[in-house]
């Protein structure tokens, strides 16, 4: 067993936090060393939960429409905002620029976006959804509010409230991380 470092009593509290709310549920035993006994006490529950929402909706979008991750990622963002850049669509999802392109590339394929030139920088382009597109999200969007419903149905209205207020502040607080480890490639 990894030995971990010297922990503060308030850390301790954190990683045990939700424990006594669990009570007699039955929980995995694995599940329950990274729920209660992780320092990194966050980025799992953040990752387990965006794992049980991700992988049934991704799988489904695929076999219900033909579109793998990256694309969908693409034609969510402009059912969200339609007349966005690449670029937009990259710094929201976390996805490379080339991996961005490539899936962009394949839904004007399948006429599902179009491009048209940036009229505010000719240099540029800026995408829109087709009629076929919107009924893609529309449909996947209702599958998604269930199922994220569902997650949340154990929070009363003031929690699930308090959760949103607190990943939010989490969130916009995430872009002063480094987007590397090794502090050398930040430095370069």
């Amino acid at each position: 067993m990894t030995s971990l470092p010297q922990q503060s009593s308030f850390e301790t509290l954190l990683r045990q936090g939700g424990k006594s709310l669990a009570g007699d549920v039955d929980v995995d035993p694995l599940v329950g060393v990274k729920l209660w006994e992780n320092p990194c006490w966050l980025s799992f529950r953040l990752n387990f939960l965006a794992l049980q929402f991700n992988v049934p909706v991704y799988r489904w979008t695929e076999k219900e429409f033909g579109l793998p991750r990256p694309e969908f990622v693409v034609l969510y963002s402009l059912g969200l905002a339609d007349g966005l850049t690449a670029s937009a669509i990259c710094a929201s999802s976390g996805f490379p620029k080339n991996t961005i392109s490539r899936a962009i590339q394949k839904l004007i394929d399948k006429d599902i976006v179009r491009r048209e030139v940036d009229p505010a920088d000719l240099r540029s382009f800026v995408l829109y959804i087709t009629d076929e597109g919107k009924r893609i999200v529309d449909a996947a969007m209702q599958m998604m509010v269930e199922r994220e419903r569902s997650m949340m149905s154990a929070l009363t209205p003031a929690e699930m409230l308090m959760l949103s207020e607190l990943l939010a502040k989490v969130v916009v607080n995430s872009p002063v991380s480094p987007p590397t480890i090794n502090n050398e490639e930040n430095e370069e």
